[in-house]
């Protein structure tokens, strides 16, 4: 499993409240949610944000609340993968949960600036920057995450294991 595109690029703590604003929360439509992502760190992203885009960030990443329309909005907003140093705990459960590929790794945080072409193997966790010719290695998904990754996420998967 492969992801590729541009680059959009944050610091330290990116909490849910940045990601998608609690003013925003009256639907629990994905495809509303993501026309409101990022809002109020880049009120440019949702308009610009094309499908298969990531975002890298520093550490921390989905501090905050626990609302899974975090994670959501982002996927729906077509970002292919959220690389960051560190994550939050429960941002990194909501995003597998919900289908949103993520991947811990300092290194593709500090050297992958805004704009860059970044493609990842899920598989290898190998993270390649085009642009730059630089390559950095993240922990590879293991499968069973993969699984759930591709049914789009937990809900999609079990219920594809009760049909048969």
């Amino acid at each position: 499993m492969k992801a590729s595109g541009k680059v959009f690029k944050y610091g330290d703590n990116v909490d849910t409240d940045v990601i998608i604003p609690a003013r925003y929360l009256n639907s629990f439509d994905g495809k509303e949610l993501a026309t409101h992502a990022m809002v109020d760190i880049d009120p440019e992203f949702a308009g610009k944000v094309q499908p298969g885009d990531m975002i890298v960030a520093r550490k921390n990443f989905g501090c905050g609340s626990s609302r899974e329309h975090a994670p959501l909005c982002l996927r729906e907003a077509g970002v292919s993968c959220v690389i960051a140093e560190t994550f939050a705990r429960i941002f990194f459960r909501n995003a597998i949960n919900i289908g949103l590929p993520i991947i811990e790794c300092p290194e593709a945080a500090e050297g992958i600036e805004a704009g860059d072409e970044v493609e990842v193997d899920f598989d290898s966790g190998i993270i390649y920057n085009k642009t730059k010719d630089a390559q950095y290695k993240g922990q590879p998904f293991p499968e069973f995450m993969q699984n759930l990754i591709a049914a789009g996420g937990l809900v999609n998967y079990t219920n594809s294991k009760k049909k048969g």
